[in-house]
């Protein structure tokens, strides 16, 4: 492939017990499924194929997100790529919905409010994180750490989770806050980021 730098290519980790299950997930840290472990591998392979190779890599404190990392960078031939976790990272937190069934939940509170819960940007479920909270500890990590980082020409790869990346896209994108509610992000889908000399997004690429 042509010349790597300014690359940033973002992950959603790969389906994991939770997700299989239907259940609000968000901090409970639970593992992959074995499909969730394909698509990270299959994730892998598609780069290696395309010659991607990285200089450092950033993930959460949560296993599906840090396993997803370790599969992909196995197939990439990097396995002893400097790595930092960071708890910014991590998944929205869902409060009291974690490890409720979605469809129980709208049984027991109404579709209507479930699905505010779950897509509307600044409300927050019982005991949890809205959207809005989520970006608030993920985006100056972001800024901060990982950011300059790929304007130093080194080339990065993200492991995270739907909601902390979706915080990530919505600047990165410039999403509405309304627009942001609308955006789904498939597991174990490489998102892939040019940049730029002044930071600003040159291109994107939705599923390598």
């Amino acid at each position: 492939m042509t010349k790597m730098d300014n690359i940033l290519v973002l992950v959603r980790h790969g389906e994991s017990e939770w997700n299989k299950k239907n259940l609000f997930t968000g901090w409970t840290d639970v593992p992959l499924t074995d499909q969730g472990m394909s698509e990270a591998i299959d994730a892998g392979e598609r780069m290696h194929k395309l010659g991607y190779k990285f200089d450092i890599a950033f993930t959460s404190h949560l296993i599906r997100a840090w396993k997803t990392l370790i599969l992909i960078l196995d197939e990439l031939k990097q396995e002893g790529l400097p790595t930092i976790n960071h708890k910014a990272l991590n998944e929205r937190d869902y409060g009291d919905l974690a490890g409720l069934n979605k469809d129980d939940a709208r049984k027991k509170w109404g579709d209507d409010q479930v699905h505010v819960w779950r897509r509307s940007y600044k409300t927050k479920p019982p005991g949890g994180e809205s959207l809005k909270n989520t970006a608030e500890r993920a985006l100056p990590y972001f800024e901060k750490e990982i950011m300059p980082q790929v304007m130093n020409g080194k080339n990065v790869i993200v492991a995270a989770h739907g909601n902390s990346l979706r915080a990530v896209i919505m600047k990165l994108d410039g999403l509405t806050e309304e627009e942001v509610t609308q955006l789904n992000l498939p597991t174990g889908q490489p998102i892939v980021y040019r940049f730029n000399e002044d930071g600003s997004v040159a291109s994107k690429e939705d599923g390598i």
